[in-house]
């Protein structure tokens, strides 16, 4: 195997590492909180914390990997995680395990800019990129469906502080093969650091992340969450204003006058909002409506998880084959339906019957892997780092979006029918499927989007191409 595919195979386990912390702490919190005596608040930041400072330093990451080397900022960031996730399972009370989590996610905000970075600088030949991002893409959906039954069967069988621990011999293991394999790479002309665009881009994202995570608790319409929402909004135009005037931006907004780059966005937000909203209130279906066990609601996710990394590695050949505009419009069309369908069933559906719809989540799920190939492919080379944290950031928050607005119309409706008299499970229902048919008309949506931004792309004469590339680079 070449040094080139020994870099994929680095980047694909921090990939699965870092994505996984995202939700295999979810089913150890009983445990956690029972023996460290964790309240409700402390429990909601053990998951949040991660989040947050992922979430918020992950431009903030991509902008330093382009300036100071992608590999460099891949092995520290990775030595920061490995350590907290160390500190996490040694944690003698909540304080520790909250800043060990907080850690963590800011050393995922190292890594994860660089793994697309690495896989633009390390593989040349579209093609070639084209089907290590869909190992990429593959790997990660894997790790979210893993998280569950891995976090269970480790909590159940060994104990809690492995589902931290387990991050430390792999993360170890991926240094030593990030060190020897990767190829060092930055940015071709050393740039000033943006300083102003990165302190507003680092606020907009903590602020807006914060109020999505806190905003159910403390209410939508309380000071706190609107002054943070007022926070992003004002930082997000101030982030604008700068970026279109200083003459070395962090980020070229000139990308987002590009058909191909925007729609992308939009369309790899709407799939994150869909995916990542029903992943979290189809795990409440699984358990509190069919009265699966924790470890049985996340092996119902496996064969999802698992057709969406197939589908994903095959997914360059098929749009070589049919255009990728094609296979990933209908793939987000195929996958809005299957959204769709699952409302029709029941509180007597059983795990074979979701399988199906399930399936076709994760085959649909698996073709827009060609979008992130876009997104890559729009940004000039140098700016890898950042078009990949571009990327992240935009998914990070979709997601948490989608697990907001559909977390609304679920509670909203389900107080109406309660109201009304329902009993409980079905006034549940009746909130889960308004969701889940909201999450299904936007991902479908998100189809339309990829469609047109992609048939253009696909379409664009080769010279006016190369003109526009050499505009943003220059």
């Amino acid at each position: 195997m070449t040094r080139n595919r020994w870099a994929l195979v680095a980047v694909a386990l921090a990939t699965f590492m870092t994505y996984l912390d995202n939700n295999i702490v979810n089913v150890a919190i009983p445990d956690i909180q029972r023996e460290l005596g964790l309240t409700t608040a402390g429990i909601e930041w053990v998951v949040s914390g991660y989040i947050l400072t992922f979430a918020g330093l992950l431009l903030a990451g991509g902008r330093l990997a382009d300036r100071y080397g992608r590999r460099r900022l891949f092995l520290v960031g990775l030595a920061v995680f490995t350590a907290s996730s160390l500190l996490a399972g040694l944690a003698g009370g909540p304080a520790t395990l909250i800043a060990a989590r907080a850690l963590q996610g800011i050393g995922a905000a190292a890594v994860t800019p660089t793994t697309l970075a690495i896989i633009s600088a390390t593989f040349t030949d579209p093609r070639e990129r084209n089907a290590a991002v869909g190992v990429w893409g593959g790997v990660g959906a894997l790790a979210l469906a893993v998280g569950p039954v891995l976090g269970g069967l480790l909590t159940q069988h060994v104990s809690w502080e492995w589902i931290f621990w387990i991050n430390v011999p792999v993360g170890i293991a991926t240094m030593v093969l990030g060190a020897w394999a990767i190829t060092e790479s930055r940015e071709d002309e050393v740039r000033r650091m943006d300083l102003a665009g990165l302190g507003l881009s680092t606020v907009m994202l903590f602020s807006l992340t914060w109020a999505l995570i806190e905003g159910h608790g403390r209410g939508w319409t309380s000071a706190g969450i609107l002054t943070a929402f007022g926070v992003a909004a004002a930082t997000a135009l101030a982030f604008t204003i700068v970026e279109s005037r200083v003459e070395q931006p962090m980020v070229d907004v000139r990308l987002f006058r590009r058909m191909e780059f925007t729609g992308g966005i939009v369309a790899l937000m709407l799939w994150a909002f869909g995916l990542f909203g029903i992943y979290f209130f189809t795990s409440l279906y699984l358990q509190g409506v069919l009265g699966f066990s924790p470890t049985k609601a996340g092996a119902a996710f496996v064969p999802m998880a698992l057709l969406m990394a197939a589908s994903a590695v095959a997914s360059d050949r098929v749009a070589a084959r049919f255009g990728a505009y094609r296979s990933t419009g209908f793939g987000m069309l195929a996958m809005g339906l299957a959204i769709g369908s699952v409302s029709l069933l029941g509180k007597d559906a059983s795990f074979l019957s979701l399988m199906p719809s399930f399936a076709v989540i994760g085959l649909g799920g698996g073709m827009t892997i060609p979008l992130t190939a876009t997104v890559l492919g729009v940004m000039p080379t140098s700016q890898a780092g950042v078009a990949s944290a571009v990327f992240n950031a935009s998914r990070e928050v979709a997601g948490l979006l989608g697990i907001t607005v559909i977390g609304a119309v679920l509670t909203s409706r389900q107080g109406a029918a309660l109201a009304a008299g329902h009993p409980p499970v079905d006034a549940f229902l009746t909130g889960y499927r308004a969701g889940l048919l909201l999450a299904a008309a936007l991902v479908i949506a998100g189809g339309v989007a990829a469609f047109a931004a992609l048939r253009r792309a696909h379409h664009l004469p080769e010279p006016q191409q190369k003109r526009e590339e050499l505009v943003l680079a220059g």
